[in-house]
């Protein structure tokens, strides 16, 4: 099937990488460089399986600029922008991800968006009423910088938060390209997926501080 994939950073690149295995995908990103290293099969980061993915010439991928060209046809739209946390005004700039969003509604209305980006609790809720479908779903990742791929490939749990058959075939989806054998599937809410992210995001900064403390 068409995927397309909205952001070219680690988080969507590996994920274009693992389904490009199966699917026909599409990289959309607004950095001409990107999109250029990407189609001369030349990873943009630093990554050892993204690099050596890239050479495989059976993988379907190609990146672009043109929004229309990405999401035409697509069946699933993985959203994977920048939306960095402000620590002062205490939010998430979730801007880029509803601006995706926004276009899917005018070229592939069709299309389920899987938001990959880490987003604050019930905010899929809300982008699921003001557009008024419920094609809008969130999937979070667990990825390391540098290893991303890798991780993608071998992953601890895959969550998904929506219970029905799009939730079912989202999961599916992703389990095609892995090769971890029996990787535990959890099929939630929205806004469980979301506190699922944000407690694992949490989790990891007070291992990470606890032990710089010891250090200390």
């Amino acid at each position: 099937m068409k995927i397309a994939v909205a952001g070219a950073g680690y988080v969507g690149l590996a994920n274009a990488l693992l389904l490009a295995k199966h699917n026909d995908v599409t990289i959309l990103d607004v950095l001409d460089s990107k999109v250029e290293m990407i189609n001369k099969r030349i990873s943009p980061i630093k990554d050892v399986e993204v690099e050596q993915a890239l050479q495989d010439v059976n993988i379907k991928i190609h990146a672009t600029l043109d929004a229309e060209e990405a999401f035409n046809d697509a069946e699933f739209i993985i959203i994977a922008t920048p939306t960095d946390y402000d620590p002062k005004k205490n939010f998430f700039d979730t801007s880029s991800v509803e601006k995706i969003v926004a276009e899917v509604q005018k070229l592939n209305k069709d299309a389920v968006c899987i938001i990959k980006s880490t987003i604050p609790v019930g905010y899929t809720a809300e982008l699921r009423q003001k557009y008024n479908t419920d094609k809008i779903i969130f999937s979070p990742e667990f990825l390391r910088e540098g290893r991303a791929l890798y991780d993608c490939l071998y992953p601890s749990r895959i969550v998904v938060g929506d219970t029905s058959e799009n939730g079912s075939k989202i999961a599916n989806l992703m389990l095609q390209g892995v090769l971890k054998e029996d990787v535990p599937v959890i099929l939630t809410g929205s806004t469980e997926a979301e506190a699922i992210k944000l407690f694992a995001n949490t989790y990891l900064a007070l291992r990470i501080a606890y032990f710089n403390e010891l250090d200390s």
